[in-house]
């Protein structure tokens, strides 16, 4: 993760931010359309959205939207304005302030394994927490769950084995105070 990585033969670079990382979480009504308006809402005004998640909630009532930006402060305080004012939007919250809020993502990845490495593989997967979900004879699947500066390290450490494929939920945040 240092500077790129290979998916499926795909070089991947990382990039640096130039902006700050915005976690975004809107509690919506469970209807049709409502992702549709709340995604149109950061693309028309020029966010480009770095992960989404959507969940039920509350008996399926209602979704949780996390959405992860990277832009400047006023504009993201702008950006929590405008979905505060779509119709459906219960409750919009901003999370940027370190040690206000939790945060968790989740990452499969496929790992080149033989006999020869795989040990080595799953030792450092314990050292994350992680769990080898699947065994074949040529690949494990590890899934891991932290904060995005674990996910980092566990890649850091995981991709010199090989990634030969990875999906990632993206981040996932509550608030640490209040209701």
């Amino acid at each position: 993760w240092a500077d790129s990585y290979l998916i499926k033969g795909a070089r991947c670079a990382n990039y640096p931010y130039k902006n700050m990382k915005h976690t975004i979480s809107a509690l919506v009504e469970n209807k049709f359309g409502v992702l549709a308006r709340v995604a149109g809402m950061f693309s028309g005004r020029g966010f480009n959205i770095e992960t989404l998640n959507v969940g039920p909630v509350c008996g399926g009532k209602y979704s949780r939207i996390t959405a992860t930006v990277n832009d400047d402060r006023n504009s993201v305080e702008q950006c929590v304005k405008q979905l505060n004012k779509l119709v459906n939007v219960i409750e919009v919250e901003e999370y940027s302030v370190p040690g206000s809020f939790v945060e968790r993502e989740l990452v499969l990845v496929k790992v080149k394994a033989d006999s020869k490495t795989r040990a080595e593989i799953v030792q450092t997967a314990d050292l994350f927490h992680a769990r080898v979900v699947h065994v074949d004879k040529q690949a494990l699947i590890i899934q891991c769950t932290g904060n995005p500066n674990k996910m980092a390290a566990f890649m850091n450490m995981i991709e010199p084995f090989g990634i030969i494929d990875m999906a990632r939920t993206g981040n996932l945040a509550l608030s640490r105070f209040g209701d």
